[in-house]
């Protein structure tokens, strides 16, 4: 109302020639985290916690994506901010995160917020507010129903699970127990196992729910010690990983370990070091080590610049996001809006990243890609060539 009041009260040529420039300015104000020199974009994350690591991987990778970017001009002549706020992966406080930047419209949308049972708490606010939502760092398949805000560029918890399961049993083994997180994460992946595992006929040979803080491993070390299982899958994330293998190591000398790829984030590798020799991986992005393909390429040269030199599968996985975000910055023109970044990530189908396709499909439940691979680390945190 207040513009077409303008437009009408002015008169003549020169309120003509004034009115686009009004227009543009009071548009860009009116729209969500935009600015005429900047876009911000929110996320919140294990800064601190268990999952600590998570979040250091978003900081680097995402961060050396966003420099890269404003480096080169932003996006239409703006530069494009992270507003990450620690949630410690506590839910309440994901929530409360998410309702500050909807309430205080600092955020055009979001990117890569992390964990299950966090995006599971705050996905009704993103549908109430239809605020552009992309890569969850998450693979439920509970949370891909249908959304048509969320768009999710990782592999399925599913799919990772399967294709574990697949190569555990292809290598002969018939006794294969289950540890998992003792939360909406980990119980998931556990029924993913189960149904795996049934669909060869077979059942877990043991199952254990560990605490997120590790406070019941001894039990649960104890447990596997008395199951004798040849392999393990393992269902878990973060700093409780690292006790984990530490303690099997020690307890069940001789046991096949295999986890997700969000059990071990990046820091926690380094902090695992050489216990971390022989424990299988599955990957949803390429080797970050590796430089063949052309996004690996740019991934290193972007955290170069911003200093870090050591590389991770989280930190590429959120260089990977960030980018996906961009691109659907670039296609929603000059003057971006939540429904226009909406429509414009919906239109991405076959990208090419240099070596790493997203395709976003037809329609939702959008996910942009279903690359898994599977990896062993060697001594040092690195996977084996």
């Amino acid at each position: 109302m207040q513009r077409r009041q303008f437009v009408s009260l002015a008169s003549g040529v020169a309120a003509l020639s004034a009115a686009p420039a009004f227009i543009k300015t009071a548009a860009a104000q009116d729209v969500p985290g935009l600015s005429a020199k900047s876009v911000t974009i929110g996320c919140s994350a294990a800064v601190t916690g268990p999952l600590a690591g998570f979040g250091s991987d978003i900081q680097q990778g995402a961060g050396a994506a966003f420099a890269q970017l404003n480096a080169q001009g932003g996006v239409h002549g703006r530069g494009v901010q992270l507003q990450l706020l620690d949630d410690a992966y506590v839910p309440d406080r994901t929530v409360d995160n998410v309702k500050k930047m909807l309430g205080n419209g600092s955020v055009l949308g979001l990117l890569s917020c992390v964990g299950t049972p966090n995006n599971t708490a705050i996905l009704p606010l993103i549908e109430d507010a239809g605020l552009p939502y992309v890569a969850p760092i998450t693979g439920a398949s509970s949370l891909r129903k249908g959304s048509r805000n969320v768009f999710h560029v990782r592999a399925s918890y599913t799919d990772e699970t399967q294709r574990l399961v697949k190569r555990l049993t292809g290598m002969g083994l018939k006794s294969i127990g289950v540890i998992y997180q003792d939360n909406g994460y980990g119980r998931e992946v556990n029924a993913d196992a189960q149904k795996a595992l049934a669909s060869d006929k077979m059942e877990p040979a043991m199952e254990a729910a560990i605490a997120t803080d590790g406070s019941n491993l001894d039990a649960v070390l104890k447990q596997v010690a008395n199951a004798r299982p040849a392999a393990l899958l393992l269902a878990t994330a973060g700093a409780v990983s690292i006790e984990l293998v530490r303690g099997l190591r020690k307890r069940a000398p001789g046991v096949l370990m295999a986890g997700l790829s969000v059990t071990m984030p990046g820091n926690s590798l380094a902090k695992l070091g050489d216990d971390g020799s022989g424990l299988a991986l599955t990957m949803i992005v390429p080797d970050p080590y590796r430089p063949r393909l052309q996004l690996v390429r740019d991934y290193q040269s972007a955290m170069r610049a911003k200093g870090h030199n050591e590389f991770s599968q989280g930190s590429l996985e959120a260089y990977v996001n960030a980018r996906v975000l961009i691109e659907g910055l670039e296609r929603a023109g000059k003057e971006p809006s939540p429904a226009k970044l909406r429509s414009a990530l919906a239109s991405i189908r076959q990208w090419d990243l240099g070596g790493f396709m997203v395709d976003f499909g037809s329609q939702a439940p959008y996910v942009g890609s279903r690359f898994i691979d599977l990896g062993v680390l060697g001594n040092g945190g690195r996977f084996l060539a």
